[in-house]
């Protein structure tokens, strides 16, 4: 569905954040017959909703908002509102179209974009790409689950995406670059289950993407792909694995085929798994006809400094190095920050948001390494007793995220690493992300005194 299709017909936005807004604004100008937002939380009389957007699109919530929905023509559903809400099946029941924002805009766009998708590595891997195109004469605008919805994208010859499982679930057309990092249980909740996760996170590349893009060292990813093709009918590009085009070598080279193209050290991202994102970077690259040998791809791959919040290294007077990588909201996304710093003295702390995930593969993961643990709320707790009973893993337990980086001061030997990868999301006690980031910059500083 495009947006032009939307004309003369009655548009039902449901959500009210940033994607709601921008999909409003966007479908204003497409001539619907109506146009109203809906907001279906309890607080939907405090959501600002005023100005141009309210004359655009009023505002319809509480006993008004089912009505709203079933009374249009097509519906276009914000990221946020997850596929198991019980009105879903009650609309699709009554024959209302649903679509989302990302799905409108890719209608548009598919041919000039490069999506990137995975359970973890979408962010950087994007964010690299972004980088490395611009460094190659390729200019191109980056956005999508990184902040900026795709409807407010402007005007370009190439974007580059990171695309969440919510916003890949809705599409009906492929970008015509479908790049996947990684696959593992994630947002269960909002899916449905395990299966309709992988269902939804692999849509990416069920609609004739020219290219697909993977990491082969990512064995339950490699089984999910199995016979997928592009639209060409070639089977995924895989990189990343020993026998990939594009890896990383024990000899610390990164290599194109036959031939060495830079230590991997002059990428400064720490990290196998940041190793595997280089290659699959590179491997779109050279996908799409840019030549990877080129002297301007290697500074580029030099220059890049990685985003915030993904094991972001805060140095400290006492010669600890404190590590912020609170995007970390699974035991998959923590285990691979620990291993980026395996060889060192390390505390990690985590916990936050408990939605039932199974820690056993954590545990499975620490067995043999020798590392303390430190639980916060709410999940930290479970967590650290997942973990109880391994020989080498020291646990504990702190009251809050403050005190866990007290607690970790004391406990983590000279030269040591404090990891800050909670293994789960931090709504709840936080505002967002962001927020749990300030809060242990400052207990940082606040220690240090």
């Amino acid at each position: 569905m495009r947006l032009a299709e939307l004309k003369g017909r009655s548009v039902a936005v449901w959500g009210t954040g940033r994607e709601g807004r921008a999909a409003v604004t966007a479908i204003a100008q497409h001539g619907p017959s109506r146009l109203l937002a809906v907001d279906d939380s309890a607080n939907f009389l405090s959501i600002p909703w005023e100005g141009e957007l309210a004359a655009l699109a009023p505002l319809a919530g509480g006993d008004h908002a089912f009505g709203a929905l079933v009374a249009a023509d097509v519906v276009v559903r914000s990221p946020g509102v997850p596929q198991t809400h019980p009105w879903m099946a009650e609309l699709r029941g009554r024959g209302v179209a649903i679509t989302g924002g990302s799905a409108l805009w890719m209608a548009e766009h598919a041919g000039r974009t490069v999506g990137v998708t995975g359970s973890k590595g979408k962010s950087t891997t994007s964010s690299l790409l972004g980088h490395l195109l611009a460094a190659a004469g390729r200019p191109n605008v980056f956005g999508g689950n990184i902040g900026v919805p795709l409807l407010d994208l402007p005007p370009a010859e190439l974007y580059v995406l990171e695309l969440s499982s919510y916003q890949c679930a809705d599409l009906a057309d492929s970008p015509r670059v479908a790049v996947v990092t990684s696959l593992f249980p994630e947002h269960l909740d909002a899916h449905g289950g395990e299966r309709e996760y992988y269902r939804d996170k692999l849509n990416i590349l069920a609609h004739s993407p020219e290219l697909i893009v993977v990491n082969a060292a990512d064995e339950r990813l490699m089984r999910e792909v199995s016979g997928v093709t592009d639209a060409n009918g070639f089977a995924p590009v895989p990189a990343g694995a020993g026998d990939s085009r594009f890896r990383v070598e024990g000899d610390g080279q990164v290599w194109c085929s036959d031939d060495p193209l830079f230590p991997r050290a002059d990428f400064k991202l720490r990290g196998v798994h940041n190793g595997r994102n280089l290659c699959v970077a590179l491997a779109v690259l050279d996908g799409i006809g840019v030549d990877v040998y080129a002297p301007e791809v290697a500074a580029a791959v030099r220059s890049y400094e990685g985003l915030p919040h993904r094991l972001a290294e805060i140095e400290d007077p006492s010669g600890l190095t404190f590590v912020d990588d609170t995007l970390s909201t699974s035991p998959y996304s923590a285990m691979h920050a620990i291993d980026a710093y395996q060889g060192r003295p390390l505390t990690v702390l985590v916990g936050g948001t408990d939605r039932g995930l199974d820690y056993g593969p954590l545990r499975e993961h620490v067995r043999d390494l020798e590392l303390t643990v430190i639980g916060i709320p709410d999940s930290g707790e479970r967590i650290v007793a997942e973990l109880a009973g391994l020989p080498a893993v020291r646990t504990e337990v702190a009251e809050d995220l403050p005190a866990a980086v007290s607690l970790a001061r004391k406990l983590t030997p000279e030269g040591g690493v404090v990891l800050l990868s909670p293994a789960a999301p931090s709504y709840g006690r936080y505002r967002n992300f962001e927020h749990r980031s300030e809060v242990f910059a400052q207990a940082i500083r606040d220690t240090a005194r």
